[in-house]
This record gives C-alpha cells, sequence and structure tokens, in this order.
C-alpha cells in the first residue's frame, strides 16, 4: 500500500510539474540557468551588429571593436567577474539568435518595438532615438521632413529595424525600399534608386562624417523617439534582474555617460 502510495504521489508531481511548464514555459529553477551558466563558465556572450557607428562597430583601419555597447559589454564582464565574447547578429536575427542560445545578451542599440517584445525581453532603456533622415545635398525637392512621403519619392530602409517599422505603417505617398545591409542604403541615394534613407542618430552621424554628398533630415517634432535596451531570451527573470541592476549602475556612477561623450551620444542618453 505504502509503495502504492509513493507511486501515486510521484506522478501526482510529474503532472504538476508538467502543468508548470505547460503554463509558464519553465519552471522556477531553469529562470536562474542563463546566470548560473555565465558565472560558471566564466563567459559572457554578447550578440552585436559590428556596423553600427559610435554603438558597436569594427574600426576599418585596425579590425578594433569599438563604440558605446562595446565599453558597455566590458563593463559589465567586468562586474560580473567573466570575460567577454562576441557574437556578430542584426536587428533582424538578434531575436533567434538569443532564442537560440547563440549569445547570453544582445548589447547593440536594440529599439523595443512590441513586435520584438513579443519575442524576448528588455531591460530599462538606456539610450533613446529618434527617427532622421538622410538625402543628398543637390536633391531639388527634399529640403525638410515633409518633403519625404511625397507621390514620386522612393525612401530606403534597412530591413528588420525600427525605420523599416515606422516606415510600413506611416509613409502613404512615398515608395518604400528594403535594404539587407545598412550600406546598401547610402549606395540606394547615391545611384539615384532612392531619393532618401531612414536612420537614427548614431546612424546619421556616421553618414555625415564619411560622406561629403549627404544631408541630414531632423524632423521638426521628433519622430517615434524610440527607447534602446539590451535584450535577452524571455523567461529569465533572474538575469533580466542582472541586466538591469547593471544598467541602473553605469547611469548612476556615470559610465554611461562617459562612454556617451566617448561617441558623441550625449544628447541620447536615457536619464530616466
Amino acid at each position: 500500500m505504502r509503495r502504492l502510495s509513493i507511486a501515486l504521489s510521484a506522478v501526482a508531481f510529474h503532472a504538476a510539474l508538467q502543468s508548470m511548464i505547460l503554463l509558464g514555459g519553465t519552471v522556477p529553477a531553469r529562470a536562474e540557468a542563463r546566470f548560473d551558466r555565465v558565472q560558471r563558465t566564466g563567459l559572457m556572450r554578447v550578440c552585436i551588429w559590428p556596423d553600427y557607428y559610435a554603438i558597436s562597430f569594427r574600426n576599418p583601419y585596425s579590425g578594433e571593436l569599438q563604440g558605446l555597447d562595446v565599453d558597455m559589454a566590458r563593463a559589465f564582464g567586468q562586474d560580473l567577474g567573466v570575460r567577454v565574447s562576441f557574437v556578430e547578429s542584426g536587428f533582424s536575427t538578434v531575436a533567434a539568435d538569443l532564442l537560440g542560445d547563440r549569445c547570453d545578451i544582445g548589447m547593440f542599440g536594440i529599439g523595443v518595438t512590441t513586435e520584438r517584445s513579443e519575442r524576448i525581453a528588455f531591460s530599462q532603456p538606456y539610450l533613446r532615438s529618434g527617427i532622421y533622415a538622410v538625402s543628398s545635398q543637390t536633391h531639388p525637392r527634399i529640403l525638410r521632413w515633409d518633403d519625404l512621403d511625397q507621390d514620386g519619392m522612393v525612401v530606403a530602409v534597412q530591413k528588420g529595424t525600427v525605420m523599416d517599422d515606422y516606415a510600413s505603417r506611416s509613409l502613404r505617398k512615398a515608395s518604400i525600399r528594403i535594404v539587407s545591409g545598412p550600406q546598401e542604403r547610402e549606395e540606394e541615394v547615391q545611384s539615384g534608386r532612392a531619393d532618401a534613407f531612414l536612420t537614427d542618430y548614431p546612424y546619421g552621424r556616421r553618414v555625415l562624417t564619411v560622406h561629403q554628398w549627404a544631408h541630414l533630415i531632423t524632423p521638426d517634432v521628433p519622430v517615434q523617439p524610440t527607447p534602446y535596451a539590451y535584450a535577452v531570451a524571455p523567461g529569465d527573470p533572474v538575469w533580466l534582474d542582472r541586466v538591469n541592476r547593471f544598467v541602473e549602475a553605469v547611469k548612476r556612477d556615470g559610465r554611461l555617460e562617459a562612454a556617451a561623450a566617448r561617441f558623441g551620444l550625449t544628447p541620447i542618453v536615457a536619464r530616466d
């Protein structure tokens, strides 16, 4: 009889465990796995996009990774007492990279959107940028923001970015040209296949630095100010809490402000 009771208890426990998995998507012990593994292995894998000027970019001359989030990733690793390994990713693949366990965290100015929030979890914001446009200084019709969404205009956006999302929802008259790589946007404008392309503050600064032909168009009223945050796989409250505590720390102790100043990003630091 006692054996039967033990067997029934085991079945009941297994059923309860399965219910927890079905309802919550994970079990409590699993929520600590990411942080535990980073501590145990002494390694934090950080997804970055290595072409994001001032955020996470590879210096074309030295090959060295530079940018605010490269510095922040190393600072986080130092706080945790672990090594940092950078994994190349991008806006259209970061969710899959996190869910597929290619990296432990995404740190490259990832805009918080509804679509992304349905798949991955975000920290509190540390940057906030609106949308800007880049056209040619010699373009005969584009002088200000309102000139973009007009009949006959072609506006390029990079696939999977905040600008892609904005253009598909907000541009009514202009045609949208979706490209895969960041440099393709400049090429579309230089070749005349597009009249302008949409970008954010960091990349807009890069274009002005690199291209003499470029004209940065700033809207009179900020367009879709988007919080930028660090991203992790969902269902990891312990890991997300540790990331949030890091963000709070670098805001409080000045490390974020110092890194932003080094890379010309002070205007978009989120201080709330």
